[in-house]
């Protein structure tokens, strides 16, 4: 079913009669969140805020965003902290997330960002939370990130970015009749649109736009991450590929891109790996993005090898967030 409303969402551009159905659902969940947005009572931090979320369901770009904003906003004299609702965590109390956690306590990207990020992160279902107990047990921290975090209105925010890729706004209708969680018009009010692949069209020219591309780095081995390995090192061996990732099909392009010819496996989004979820590979070499990685290490018995990439973006975007909160006053 989540296949195949996928399928309708992203791949149609006008509503299937098959979901006309689904309209009374349609309603409940734009009243819903009508009325959350309107009820909740935002909490201001001591700190900057800057939120990088998106519109659409599933991923778009945000990590690996968020990452290259804690970089750069760290070579600009900032100090940030990371905070994220840990997606299929096991807790929804703030904690911190060490690099050595299980993924399935903290969830995947907020691991990944533990352990790319020079910078301390803390989960927790309430992030407001999460950020008080993440300023509390870092005093230094001057800026907060939230990841994934656009419609989380209990914290209130001075910046905030949303992401899109490829996939656009697909049909361009609410949930569950499409994959928008907040109409086209919300993104009049961000600060800036961020265009993981060809922009949709119908994003609003007034709101400034930024391109950001995904560079592939050096594979790593899984079992021996201090081993690299560069794409024409693995070209013709027999290859398999998986990502559950919000679209499977973006790192299966990025392949295809290296000159990597594989048979590929896409999962649903944070997707919990067993062993049997990787057995198709078993008479080959896997290879699988990082956000994956940190859920599968352990559960590949073949050689497996995993594919870093760095976003790429134009330093005006630090420019306008700096700007932004440049001046704000304290909570």
């Amino acid at each position: 079913m989540r296949d195949w409303l996928q399928r309708q969402w992203f791949e149609r551009r006008r509503l299937a009669p098959a979901l006309w159905l689904l309209l009374p659902l349609n309603g409940l969940f734009v009243l819903g969140a009508w009325l959350k947005r309107r009820l909740v009572r935002p909490q201001r931090l001591p700190v900057p805020v800057v939120v990088v979320g998106n519109i659409t369901v599933g991923g778009a770009g945000k990590t690996p965003l968020t990452l290259w904003l804690a970089r750069r906003l760290a070579e600009a004299g900032r100090r940030p902290g990371i905070v994220s609702r840990g997606y299929g965590g096991e807790n929804d109390a703030p904690r911190a997330v060490d690099r050595d956690a299980r993924p399935e306590t903290v969830g995947d990207e907020p691991l990944l960002l533990a352990r790319r990020a020079a910078c301390p992160v803390w989960v927790g279902r309430d992030r407001a939370a999460a950020a008080r107990a993440l300023l509390a047990a870092h005093p230094e921290v001057d800026l907060i990130l939230c990841d994934d975090g656009l419609q989380h209105y209990r914290l209130a925010r001075d910046v905030e970015l949303a992401v899109f890729d490829g996939r656009g706004a697909g049909n361009g209708w609410r949930l569950p009749l499409g994959p928008l969680r907040e109409p086209l018009a919300r993104l009049r009010s961000v600060d800036a649109v961020v265009c993981n692949g060809e922009p949709d069209s119908r994003l609003p020219r007034s709101t400034p736009r930024f391109d950001m591309k995904l560079e592939p780095g050096r594979f790593w081995r899984l079992d021996d991450p201090a081993s690299t390995c560069s794409a024409g090192e693995l070209r013709g061996r027999r290859l398999y590929a998986l990502a559950g990732i919000g679209d499977p099909g973006r790192f299966f392009r990025t392949l295809e891109g290296l000159g990597l010819a594989c048979t590929t496996r896409p999962f649903p989004d944070h997707h919990a790996y067993m062993p049997a979820d990787l057995a198709f590979a078993a008479d080959g070499v896997l290879l699988m993005t990082e956000k994956d990685a940190v859920k599968c290490a352990g559960l590949t018995a073949g050689e497996t090898w995993v594919l870093p990439v760095e976003a790429g973006l134009s330093p005006a975007l630090i420019e306008l967030v700096l700007e932004k909160i440049r001046g704000r006053k304290a909570a």
